[in-house]
């Protein structure tokens, strides 16, 4: 008799364990099943910003007139910023760089035998930025009539910025996380399964290109500073249960 109950105990057991294991093992494999899926954003947007900048160099074998001659420029070229109308905080000058200048002589087998003094180089930068960008753009395109003055200028190629980016980059972040739920929805939908909660997100690369150019997306992310008009893109990926 004790017997027989002791092996009807062990088996209800070793059903029990079995129903256990069985639907631990059912609950598991329901919480791997996961859809994955990348949503993305973009939008277009202006730049509200410019930086420019430029220099301008004197030379001569006697470094106080090269001196003197070139804070002649920097006053003509303070002169010609403020007429066009900009403030005197929306521009900075460097200090003077000093260079000695030389000529090498060099024997026939190209090894150098001496150098001659050939005298002083003296520069400085100049930099602007702005969030007047017209204004900023079209100095950056006529400056170098300055050099019919006598100055030897050179000019880079203007810079444009956006002092927005961060709330730009929430915004995009809502739109590529909305994106990746509505695709994760329709995938779960024609599969006959309901989507259930997110389970994993991590964010892609923040690209900015210029509008309708043709560039390439950078692994660490684009910047682009050469366009007006730019493109923000971001990605995110998901990963969420399925029921």
């Amino acid at each position: 008799m004790n017997k027989n109950i002791l092996a009807i105990v062990l088996g209800l057991s070793l059903i029990l364990a079995a129903w256990i294991i069985g639907g631990a093992y059912s609950y598991k494999f329901r919480q791997t099943e996961t859809i994955s899926v990348t949503g993305a954003a973009d939008t277009n947007f202006v730049s509200d910003l410019i930086v420019w900048s430029g220099s301008f160099s004197k030379t001569g074998f006697d470094m106080q007139q090269a001196y003197s001659a070139l804070k002649n420029d920097e006053a003509i070229v303070k002169s010609y910023l403020q007429k066009q109308g900009l403030q005197g905080d929306e521009m900075s000058i460097s200090s003077i760089n000093t260079e000695k200048l030389f000529t090498y002589r060099y024997d026939e087998n190209g090894r150098q035998i001496g150098s001659d003094f050939n005298g002083y180089k003296l520069s400085e930068s100049i930099s602007i930025e702005s969030k007047d960008i017209a204004k900023v753009d079209k100095i950056s395109r006529e400056i170098t009539e300055l050099i019919q003055q006598g100055v030897e200028l050179s000019s880079s190629a203007p810079q444009y910025f956006y002092t927005r980016l961060g709330d730009l980059k929430i915004d995009l972040l809502a739109k590529a996380s909305a994106d990746g739920h509505k695709r994760a929805a329709t995938m779960a939908k024609h599969a006959d399964a309901s989507l259930g909660d997110l389970k994993k997100s991590t964010m892609g690369v923040f690209q900015i290109t210029g509008q309708n150019e043709n560039e390439d997306y950078s692994y660490g992310g684009a910047f682009n500073t050469s366009s007006l008009n730019k493109t923000a893109t971001i990605t995110i990926k998901m990963d969420f249960s399925i029921k």
